[in-house]
This record gives C-alpha cells, structure tokens and sequence, in this order.
C-alpha cells in the first residue's frame, strides 16, 4: 500500500536494527545507484547466516555491495538488477545476478501496475530538510514509485549527497518509517572516458548539425564528451537541456554560459534530468542549483515529454548494427553488458519533436582476440538483443561518416551503412548483402 503523508513521523533506528527488520525469502529494493543503501547493507551482510532466499532488486550499482561479498554461493541473497554497471556485469558473467529488461521511463510504471508491494524498500537521501522532506538528491529514477510500494520505508541518511531541486525530489517523514544515519562517505566520482580520435571524427559530423537552441540528450563515454567540447567551441547558444543522464560535458557547457533554456517551451530555463553521476565538481554545481532540477524518469523519458521542446538533438552509442539498421546496445551476444535505459525513448521523442534529430553512433571497428572486426554486419551475432528496432534509427555516425536511414528501402540502407563501414570490409558486406538478398541483385 502507498504511504500516505500525514502525522506520523519516522522512527531513527540503528543500521543493525533496521537489519533485523529481514526475514528469510522477503523482497528488498536498494534503489539506483549511489542511492543504494551503504550502513544498511553492511549490517545485513553480518546476518548471512540467519537468512536465505532474500532478493533484492537494484539498478546501476556504484560500489561492491556487501551483502554480495559476504554470500558468493548466493544461497542467502539474490541480486537482480534493472541496468548492469561494470559490478553487476562481473556479477552475471559470475552467475550471481539475473537481468530484469525495460524502458527505463516506464519503471514508475512497472512498480505501481506490475510489481508486488516489496518487503522493504531502503534508499539512500539527504537528511531530513526544514519541511520534513528527505531529498533524493540527483536520483530521482524510480524512487518515488518504488517507495511507494514499499511495505516498510527506511532512509539512510547522508549529508554528502548534493541536494537537488525538482517536482517530488523527495519523501516526506510521514511517508517513512525508520530512518537511519549514514557514514557520510563521499559520493562516488567518475573520470570522464578519454576522448580517442575516432571520437573526434564522430563528434565533429554531430555537432554540425545542432543549432542554436536545440536541446540536448547526452549521454555518457567519449564521443558526448567530444560534442560538447565542440559545441562550447562553436559558441553555440540558449541550448536547452532535458536528459537522462546528467554529465561533465553538460557543466562545461553551463559553465560557459551556453546553456540556458530560453527557447524549451517545457522546463523553460531548467536543466532536467533524471540522475547524475561524474566528477566532484559535478556535484557541487548541482547543489541548491535554481538551475537544476531532478525528475522522476517517466517525466524525463517518456517520448510525449521529450517531444514538448523544439529541435531535441538525442546522441547515444550501439556495440553493433546490422545492415537493416537494428542497434545492439546491451548485448555482446548472449552475454549481457547493460540494459536498455532510455535508447529508445530518447530515439522516439527526438524524431517527434519539431526538428528534433536523433544519433546513433559506433565506432566501424573493434578488437577481439587480436583480430580486427567490424561493428557493422550483415547479420547480428548469435544471442544479441535490438535495443533500437531499424523503424527508430535515423541518422548513423562513424568515424566515417554519417547516414539518414529513415525512409530509405533495405537495400538503400544497406548500402548507406556500408559507406559509413571500415573500408576494410565494404566489399565483404556488400557479398554478404546481396548473397543474402538483402541488396537484391537487380538493385546498384
């Protein structure tokens, strides 16, 4: 049952009692990320012995979780997770955690119509403000709905959290039932991914085409990091931002006063996004920043809001197309690496939006066993998933060039990727094309 605010207020208990509050085969959901629950976890972990079966839903783990250091048979906790960080990845290569796949902007939704009430839901957030309110700082995913279907609610609290601003960025003490203090440890920092001179490439066919006051969907790895120095390079003005994942490249370019809003007709002057992580500077620019605000992901990611604003630029990266357009962003075939997110979604509202333009982009090659292979292929490897279906894709970027595939036939895609692969293996995929049928052998 959802907790209503009214005159209660929440009780402050220790980590350790709170973790007696566990029973054998409960449900437990830690949340996403850095608002994964610290003290708390390390207290259950001391009680392995005591419990079996105990599962515990997450997202985008930060830092190794104790519970999971201290059960490697996985007979006492089970981890399931909604996007897989490089820790959950170990985890299911290991055979300890299980993948649970969706949108990112419909998790609000899965939690109040598909999942059962949890057990216990315990996040991380800052400590209780002057209006009783617990702050979700730059989290604001699918705390809220999670919370809400929580049989019992804790809060562990943490004053390194940087408070953000944002439509219900919070829990009312009502609306919780224990509250425990945290250790105040540092929030966790991310060095941004080092830009390669395929980035550059890449960015540079992007970034000619934004224009002044198009509003931007980054996303994290060197090829955004790129764009955005391009952009503060070009002097390009009144960008708006509306964003999954709020970033370094997008202080940078706060910070040169690039960024203000002023042409959004949703969230005019705001920058919106649905969680942040990177540097330290990072943080304390989004700390009590009138500026910023932090929303719940079916605000963010849901096409119908993203389409609101005028020329929405969405740039994310795929691990492998096929000729037809279809993009594996999650998979190295059976093996799974990340999660859908908000591909999708950000692909569908930028094409709705009023001269909204839409980025895939890969690198042509990689290296496997010492041997060189394409990115782009005439057939998807065995066991990979289409996170973007080729109904989606509009414009593909390489460090060679960059295609529209939107209303092109089979064969014009075919031939448009092709162009953008490694010269090394045009004439390959062009045989596996037309040996496949996919180029018809009537069609130049």
């Amino acid at each position: 049952m959802a907790h209503i605010q009214g005159s209660k207020s929440a009780r402050s208990i220790s980590e350790a009692e709170a973790a007696e509050l566990v029973k054998s085969d409960m449900w437990l959901d830690y949340g996403f990320g850095m608002s994964q629950p610290d003290v708390f976890d390390q207290a259950l972990a001391a009680r392995k012995d005591a419990l079996h079966g105990v599962k515990i839903r997450s997202t985008f783990t930060f830092r190794p979780r104790a519970v999971l250091e201290a059960d490697e048979t996985g007979k006492h906790f089970q981890w399931l997770s909604w996007h897989f960080s490089g820790y959950d990845r170990n985890l299911h290569d290991a055979g300890r955690c299980t993948y649970i796949p969706m949108n990112f902007g419909e998790a609000p939704g899965y939690y109040r119509r598909f999942i059962e009430p949890v057990d216990i839901a315990i996040i991380k957030a800052c400590p209780k403000d002057e209006n009783g309110i617990f702050n979700f700082s730059c989290i604001g995913t699918y705390q809220r709905a999670m919370l809400e279907r929580g049989r019992v609610v804790i809060i562990e609290t943490s004053d390194a959290l940087p408070y953000v601003h944002g439509h219900e960025n919070g829990i009312h003490e009502s609306q919780v039932d224990y509250v425990i203090e945290g250790d105040g440890a540092p929030m966790p920092v991310f060095a941004n991914t080092p830009v390669a001179e395929d980035d550059i490439k890449i960015a540079s066919s992007i970034a000619a085409e934004i224009k002044e006051g198009a509003c931007l969907q980054i996303g994290i790895g060197g090829i955004p990091n790129a764009v955005c120095s391009m952009l503060k390079q070009a002097g390009l003005r009144d960008l708006g931002i509306h964003t999954e994942f709020f970033v370094d490249g997008i202080v940078e370019l706060y910070e040169a006063g690039l960024i203000t809003g002023a042409r959004k007709h949703l969230d005019k002057g705001k920058m919106v996004f649905t969680f942040a992580a990177g540097s330290q500077h990072l943080y304390d620019t989004i700390d009590h920043n009138p500026n910023v605000e932090c929303r719940a992901v079916d605000y963010t990611n849901l096409p119908h809001n993203i389409m609101q604003n005028d020329d929405v630029v969405s740039i994310n990266s795929t691990t492998q197309m096929d000729l037809q357009g279809q993009a594996v962003s999650e998979t190295a075939g059976h093996r799974h690496l990340t999660g859908t997110g908000g591909q999708l979604e950000f692909a569908r509202g930028a094409y709705a939006s009023r001269g909204g333009k839409s980025f895939i982009c890969l690198p042509s090659t990689y290296t496997k066993d010492g041997q060189r292979q394409s990115r782009i292929v005439a057939g998807l490897a065995p066991g990979n998933i289409v996170t973007t279906p080729r109904t989606d894709i509009m414009f593909v970027v390489t460090e060679y060039g960059m295609v529209n595939l939107k209303a092109k036939s089979v064969a014009a895609r075919a031939k448009a990727l092709i162009s953008i692969a490694h010269p090394d293996f045009r004439e390959g995929l062009e045989c596996d094309a037309r040996e496949k049928n996919i180029i018809p052998k009537t069609y130049y």
